[in-house]
């Protein structure tokens, strides 16, 4: 079927709903409540079940032209600079770093600007059996269906699903920053120490993302100097890690807490004719690297399921059956792995660490292959062309 809809939000999981809609011959508006289009973030990974739903929705090819192979999570070392593994050499690269910047704007590039509405903020929303209506502070927007992707505080979700707590904080905070500074792919790494990691991410244009992972006691507590912050407790650490932050800017250096919905999915993405996407259905915390690739995937699975059937509540209780198992799974997943690299016991850690020392980069890239088959191994269901 084709039809009209509203898009809310317009970072990467909205724009790529907005793709995969016009893409099925669906006209499409997008609100964002920022008075203009861009990404606020320093770097991120694509995987490859990400990329083949950037192939899917028509923008793979330009999507890999704006990222850089890396080998990040096969270069593992510990903080006196030593490797836990190495990446093979030669070895293959399935993940693309980006700055979150770009990929943004490779999907931006795709959507007429005249599909965008900026300084939109949204006060409600509203539904009959027939259309969905967002109401903003100055206009109100009425379509076939609402495609809500306006992020981990969503006002959608907050209003739709009432009895839904918020995201929670879970003792863990992160710190982000882009270092000029020219690295190869294989001198990305990951550095694992006790209760904080530091991922290291080479990107185009002669720059570096980089991340502390740490724990926290408290939300929202902010540092004057969020870099030497950062450099206090990653003081006696390598290197790589403080030339990197030598590198780095004050004014770049970004500071969240992560939240996310694990002590309460969301019994269903989708209200009638409205639907939630990516954060805004399902936010999580960084560590598989999932979050914006699971906003991609949710747009190529809304998009097929409204190309399949003519009614449009069908199609979006088809896109809940088919999305909600797996994201929430994804985010449970990475609550995990989060939890367990900052606050697992120092015995697993020795474990581990003695593990990696005693297997060759052939048989571990073989082992995290078969783990991550099930979240990399996604295929997308087939769009029509336009």
């Amino acid at each position: 079927m084709s039809g009209s809809a509203i898009v809310v939000g317009a970072g990467i999981g909205g724009l790529a709903a907005a793709i995969g809609l016009r893409r099925i011959g669906w006209d499409v508006t997008v609100l964002e409540r920022s008075p203009e289009v861009g990404e606020i973030g320093a770097g991120m990974s694509q995987a490859p079940n990400a990329l083949r739903a950037l192939d899917a929705l028509g923008v793979g090819d330009r999507a890999r032209a704006a990222g850089t192979p890396f080998f990040a999570t096969t270069n593992l070392r510990d903080p006196s600079g030593g490797h836990l593994m190495r990446a093979p050499s030669g070895g293959p690269h399935p993940l693309l770093g980006f700055h979150r910047a770009d990929l943004h704007g490779v999907l931006r590039d795709a959507v007429p600007p005249e599909s965008i509405r900026t300084g939109m903020k949204v006060t409600g929303f509203a539904q009959n059996a027939e259309q969905a209506e967002v109401q903003t502070e100055s206009e109100t927007f009425s379509a076939d269906l609402v495609v809500a992707a306006d992020g981990v505080h969503s006002t959608a979700r907050r209003l739709l699903w009432p009895d839904t707590p918020d995201p929670a904080f879970w003792n863990y905070t992160v710190w982000r920053g882009i270092a000029d500074l020219d690295l190869a792919a294989n001198e990305g790494c990951m550095t694992l120490g006790a209760d904080r990691y530091f991922l290291t991410m080479p990107l185009t244009r002669s720059r570096v993302y980089w991340a502390l992972g740490a724990q926290a006691e408290a939300p929202r507590v902010r540092y004057p100097d969020e870099r030497e912050a950062v450099r206090e407790r990653v003081a006696d650490w390598h290197g790589l890690v403080h030339g990197l932050l030598d590198a780095t800017p004050v004014d770049r250096v970004l500071h969240h807490d992560i939240t996310d919905l694990d002590h309460a999915p969301l019994p269903t993405f989708v209200n009638g004719r409205i639907a939630l996407l990516g954060d805004a259905a399902h936010p999580m915390s960084p560590d598989l690297g999932q979050g914006a690739g699971m906003a991609i995937e949710d747009a190529v699975v809304l998009a097929a399921a409204l190309a399949e059937t003519r009614d449009a509540v069908t199609a979006l209780a088809r896109y809940d059956r088919e999305r909600r198992p797996r994201a929430q799974w994804v985010a449970k997943a990475a609550h995990k792995n989060g939890h367990d690299a900052l606050m697992g016991s120092a015995l697993n850690r020795r474990l581990l660490s003695l593990t990696l020392r005693l297997m060759t980069p052939a048989v571990f890239a073989k082992v995290s292959a078969q783990a991550l088959d099930r979240l990399w191994g996604w295929q997308p269901p087939a769009l029509p062309g336009r």
